[in-house]
């Protein structure tokens, strides 16, 4: 626990796991569920190594921020943040520590199973489709856009979630197929709302939120926010003094990772090295500078 790198809590809290994510690891308490967000990093499906200080501090203290942001608007799932009320637990001060600012205990809702994805700009797998189609996840876009280009109105182009394998974009029209027209709709508003105020603030940060992703639950018969929400991991963030058309704009995350990959030669079927330090401290310096930008 010297380290500052938090790769797993399963030795540390005495609750049964429910689900050990990517990121995230799920703990039942009985009437609620305990989230902690680690430091582990992905790509390409696999979870790399060395875990990245500070991103799951950071990633879970971005959530909190805007799920305290936009809880005006929409209920989420936060019932308290304090590791000091989870001594039963968390026994182990020196674990509570390093936990502490790591955890969320929330509501036990009951999961929508859409990635509600909104897109406010023409980029990343959204520029290729329209590329290749003319549309995205089955929406005809005007002729003639620019990758990067800001669109002249957000547009939700919803995934079918897969507990194993890529998540599948899908149209709103199958969505509705999936889950009713009611709830869709619902979901859409709610969406490109909590996106339209995001993308606001942001705009005052020198920062571009470029598209996003939501996940929903139905907790008490009422439809509110779970999972995470506007972090680095779910978001794309672009800082306004880099924002260009027809390239490939340095996005705010962990593109050093993604960029040292891409030219490391490595297959993507095999187990990778382990991640270079020059590439882990850069990293974790991408994360800190978002948190900084948008929250102090």
């Amino acid at each position: 626990m010297a380290s500052n790198i938090l790769d797993s809590a399963t030795e540390l809290i005495k609750a049964p796991l429910v689900h050990k994510g990517k990121v995230r690891e799920l703990y039942d308490l009985g009437e609620t569920f305990l989230i902690v967000v680690t430091d582990r990093i992905s790509a390409f499906d696999y979870i790399l190594k060395p875990g990245v200080p500070d991103k799951g501090y950071v990633l879970n203290t971005l959530s909190k921020y805007w799920f305290d942001v936009t809880s005006g608007y929409m209920s989420n799932h936060i019932v308290h943040t304090d590791v000091e009320l989870l001594q039963d637990v968390i026994p182990d001060a020196a674990a509570r520590e390093l936990l502490k600012d790591r955890i969320i205990v929330a509501k036990k809702a009951e999961r929508i199973s859409i990635e509600c994805v909104v897109r406010g700009y023409i980029t990343g797998n959204g520029w290729r489709q329209y590329e290749q189609t003319g549309e995205i996840n089955g929406r005809k876009l005007p002729e003639g856009l620019r990758k990067n280009q800001r669109l002249e109105h957000p547009i939700f182009t919803p995934a079918a979630k897969n507990d194993v394998g890529h998540d599948e974009d899908i149209s709103v029209e199958q969505m509705c197929k999936l889950i009713g027209e009611e709830l869709t709709y619902q979901l859409q508003e709610r969406s490109i709302m909590l996106y339209t105020l995001a993308h606001s603030i942001c705009e005052q940060k020198g920062i571009i939120l470029a598209d996003t992703k939501f996940e929903f639950g139905i907790y008490g018969g009422e439809l509110i926010i779970i999972d995470e929400i506007f972090t680095p991991d779910s978001s794309r963030y672009w800082s306004q003094d880099k924002y260009a058309l027809d390239i490939e704009i340095d996005s705010m995350d962990k593109e050093p990772v993604r960029t040292y990959l891409a030219n490391s030669g490595w297959d993507k079927n095999s187990e990778p090295n382990e991640l270079p330090a020059a590439v882990v401290e850069e990293t974790s310096a991408r994360y800190r500078e978002i948190l900084r930008r948008i929250v102090e």
